[in-house]
């Protein structure tokens, strides 16, 4: 059986070259923000999980996906209003040639928040 880790290692190898700075970058933030969550795959995507999953990331072609919405902190919610969705979850856009230009300081934030509001802990 293929273990988790190694299916988001599969899942970041497939992704455009581009995407795989990106992935690379947000996975390495989650684990040091949140690490006692346990990295799974769900809904077919790389998700960290405290006794539920809480956190999503995606690879599409030009941007980063990540789920679900942040639905506390008027502060954050207007900062991540020009990368809302249709249905409010994020979307970060990034070139071939610049995967760095992503608000990455604000997708911290944005791991912080969902850990906050949907993380179970002990």
């Amino acid at each position: 059986m293929v273990t988790q880790l190694s299916e988001i290692d599969a899942y970041i190898d497939a992704a455009p070259q581009a995407a795989r700075v990106v992935l690379r970058k947000i996975r390495a933030m989650a684990r040091d923000l949140c690490p006692d969550a346990q990295e799974v795959i769900s809904y077919k995507m790389p998700a960290l999980r405290q006794d539920r999953v809480f956190f999503y990331y995606a690879a599409f072609t030009h941007h980063i996906g990540i789920y679900p919405p942040v639905k506390n902190g008027a502060s954050l919610i207007t900062r991540l209003e020009k990368y809302r969705g249709p249905k409010g979850n994020l979307q970060f856009s990034f070139s071939e040639d610049i995967p760095n230009d992503l608000p990455y300081d604000l997708i911290a934030d944005v791991i912080k928040a969902l850990y906050k509001e949907y993380a179970r802990t002990a």
